[in-house]
């Protein structure tokens, strides 16, 4: 884990303290414990990464499916478990967004800042973007399907159209995992030759990679519990809907270890590096994550999770999706591409905050 992240631990017994002993208002408690949950994202991350520097590549990619977007999964478990199903789904296009727009924004501008132009596998780059609109489609069907044939409540095709499009989804990730690491991995390669994987700086022994990651998760429950406790206290107090906490606040701290990541590498030059964490960890959330949810919730929410986003969330899904494909698809990045994407990210937020609570429930 990075050193500059480490005294944010600190805040996991501020987070304790301040939850049993001061019993504080809750937008300090949501706050803190936000802030405890970046480092510790950030350890499940390198643990992850440590453990599949010695499994190869097939089961690393196994390993960074399962624990990569681990915190977002956690966040939004906790949240399911407690009922709160909009802010589950809000978390699960936020964290799209959030890497699409937000953490490969930053990576471009900043990383165009310090290297002018840079270049990345323009290939690997449009594979993930077909992939993205395919996930796009995906998630907007059961959202059509309820909004137009479902409108005032669950049917029994509804539910049944759900757990299709959750095991199509989870199918077409394992094909991807099996395109990328197996039968065209070539397709992925660095521009320059270099290789991806070479920026652990340390090996850990197994035993501290597996205690580290079990442990870190753990941890990421833990607070994610005092999070999601805190987050309807802290929308009432700050004037902010379920949906605004979810599609904003909770998928960047979820994605926090994996945003820094992916603008550390812009920083450094990786730009093939940089694109493949951002994008494909979007691909990851919107393939793999999502559609465990929706089983899990068969399993331990109050009712079952539809895939039935409101208007706006699936109109900021789609365009967000469609300019970073046009951004990103050239193979070449700049600061001014960075601002572009920012940029929507920072219209799309506000248009989230500014929206009437109403509108977005009845989406």
């Amino acid at each position: 884990m990075k050193p500059s992240l480490k005294w944010l631990l600190a805040f996991i017994p501020v987070t304790l303290v301040l939850e049993h002993v001061v019993h504080a208002a809750p937008p300090v408690l949501f706050f803190s414990a936000a802030l405890s949950i970046v480092p510790i994202a950030a350890l499940i991350v390198e643990s992850t990464e440590q453990i599949a520097v010695r499994t190869g590549d097939a089961v690393g990619g196994l390993l960074n499916a399962t624990f990569g977007n681990a915190p977002e999964l956690i966040i939004a478990i906790v949240a399911l478990r407690a009922g709160y199903l909009e802010m589950v789904r809000a978390s699960i296009i936020g964290a799209i967004l959030a890497n699409l727009l937000l953490a490969l924004g930053l990576s471009f501008l900043l990383g165009g800042l310090r290297h002018k132009d840079q270049a990345y596998n323009p290939t690997a780059s449009r594979t993930y973007s077909t992939m993205m609109l395919l996930a796009a489609v995906s998630l907007g069907v059961p959202s059509a399907f309820s909004r137009y044939f479902a409108p005032e409540g669950t049917m029994r095709a509804e539910q049944m159209l759900n757990l299709g499009v959750a095991g199509t989804l989870l199918a077409a990730y394992g094909l991807y995992l099996v395109f990328s690491l197996k039968t065209h991995p070539g397709a992925f390669a660095s521009v320059d030759g270099a290789e991806t994987g070479g920026h652990h700086e340390a090996r850990w022994g197994m035993p501290r990679a597996v205690g580290s990651l079990v442990g870190a998760s753990v941890a990421a429950a833990w607070m994610s519990e005092i999070l999601v406790g805190a987050a309807e206290g802290t929308g009432q107090a700050l004037g902010m809907s379920q949906v605004f906490i979810g599609i904003v606040l909770l998928a960047i701290v979820g994605g926090a270890a994996e945003s820094g990541s992916a603008i550390a590498m812009g920083r450094k030059d990786k730009m093939d590096l940089s694109v493949g964490i951002a994008l494909g960890s979007s691909i990851q959330i919107a393939l793999f994550v999502a559609p465990m949810l929706v089983f899990a919730s068969y399993l331990i929410a109050p009712q079952p999770l539809e895939l039935s986003f409101n208007r706006a969330e699936v109109g900021s899904l789609f365009l967000g999706v469609i300019v970073a494909t046009v951004v990103c698809g050239d193979g070449r990045s700049n600061w001014f591409k960075g601002v572009q994407l920012v940029t929507l990210y920072a219209i799309i937020a506000l248009m989230f905050y500014f929206l009437p609570v109403g509108t977005l429930a009845g989406g």
